[in-house]
């Protein structure tokens, strides 16, 4: 495990940080606890000593888990970090309210860093004038919060002021080779550096979308490289290729992800691609704007939708209809996924959409959603979709 020193603390952490955000999980989407326990104490036994939950991660249920699971000994063994719920401040007192509680669900009497979590312009409006500054100074003060930071799913234009308004000791932004120029991008993540911020990244895999379902016009790209490389370390090695990269966060929920990112992240050091495999990303780069259909990374962050939508589901099969060979298959997985084959359930097609918009405030990517699924309706569903849900039924036998 490769290290890098957070800048106003002097502390070592894992250039790998374990995201609780997606863990191993059961059919009926809960944590599966075993598995995914073991899971996280076998990289803080290899070396991870950073890990990152959040209040609605997994609907509630990971701070709890992550507060299991690091017992016998592991709690001594890491840095935790989690968030602030912004979106759910109204008041001075839900600040206290919410660390409190956290503190409780994560079995510890302080967290080492603390984000003010997902902050765009009018979230971070709205704290700091409920007293968001006060809140943090208190905390540090008395020992419940070590470090401060914030995570940011904004607008460029508001990044800065945020950095500047407090002094914090570090920051999280999404961070990949597809967004360079969106959110924070590299312009933010240079101003965090300059002002003495450390700089953890979300995302480096967009949601999984970099990796799954790799379409053959990718591949040949990747092929041309004289060291041969999956798509997962590729990606993960652009980013912690930024020396002013601290930690980047993967959410492992299989032991081969776990395997594959512990191997990865004893190798990658700062600067280590050379300028024909920076070209190389840049082209796949490319080939990714030409094949995406919507910028979604899974984050769940709309869910759960007030008519029963899917919709981070829908999203994943709408692009990758853009990136498999076979578009009729894509299409019947739809059907079998949201149409409850696959798992047992109410139907959760983007054709039950009301419009409603609830889902559009909380789109950390500000994606238009409704009209997407718009979209997703035209492409993946047509007139014979109960069919071809009925048929995806049969052939699981959950009927």
């Amino acid at each position: 495990m490769l290290y890098r020193k957070m800048p106003k603390n002097g502390d070592e952490l894992s250039i790998l940080g374990f995201g609780c955000m997606r863990l191993a999980s059961k059919e009926d989407s809960s944590i599966d606890e075993e598995r995914a326990t073991k899971q996280v104490r076998d990289a803080i036994d290899r070396g991870v000593n950073y890990v990152d939950t959040a209040w609605p991660y997994h609907m509630g249920a990971s701070e709890p888990f992550l507060g299991r699971a690091l017992a016998d000994g592991y709690r001594e063994k890491v840095k935790i970090a989690t968030k602030l719920p912004s979106w759910l401040i109204e008041k001075r007192e839900d600040m206290d309210k919410f660390l409190n509680t956290q503190l409780d669900k994560l079995n510890t009497d302080h967290i080492d860093y603390y984000l003010v979590h997902a902050l765009v312009g009018d979230l971070w409006d709205n704290v700091e004038k409920l007293g968001v500054a006060d809140f943090l100074d208190k905390a540090k003060a008395d020992g419940h919060i070590i470090n401060a930071g914030f995570s940011f799913h904004g607008a460029s234009e508001d990044f800065n002021r945020i950095v500047d308004a407090y002094d914090w000791d570090f920051c999280q932004i999404q961070y990949n080779l597809l967004d360079e120029k969106n959110q924070a991008g590299k312009a933010g993540l240079e101003y965090a550096t300059s002002k003495g911020l450390g700089v953890v990244i979300m995302e480096p895999l967009r949601g999984g979308n970099l990796v799954k379902n790799v379409s053959q016009a990718v591949k040949d790209i990747w092929d041309e490289a004289p060291t041969k490389r999956t798509p997962v370390e590729w990606a993960l090695r652009w980013v912690w290729n930024h020396p002013e990269v601290t930690v980047v966060l993967s959410g492992m929920n299989e032991e081969a992800h776990v395997e594959e990112n512990l191997r990865i992240a004893g190798e990658a050091y700062p600067d280590s691609l050379t300028a024909e495999e920076m070209q190389l990303v840049k082209r796949v780069e490319n080939k990714y704007r030409e094949l995406l259909k919507v910028g979604c990374t899974s984050c769940q962050y709309c869910m759960p939708c007030p008519a029963g939508v899917n919709i981070p589901l829908c999203f994943e099969h709408y692009n990758n209809l853009a990136l498999v060979d076979n578009p009729e298959g894509e299409r019947f997985m739809y059907a079998a996924r949201l149409g409850g084959a696959v798992a047992l359930g109410e139907p959760e097609f983007a054709s039950l959409c009301i419009q409603c918009g609830e889902c559009l405030e909380k789109c950390p990517q500000h994606i238009d959603i409704p009209t997407v699924l718009e979209a997703v309706v035209a492409e993946m569903e047509g007139s014979d979709i109960e069919q071809r849900a009925a048929m995806a039924r049969e052939m699981f036998k959950q009927v």
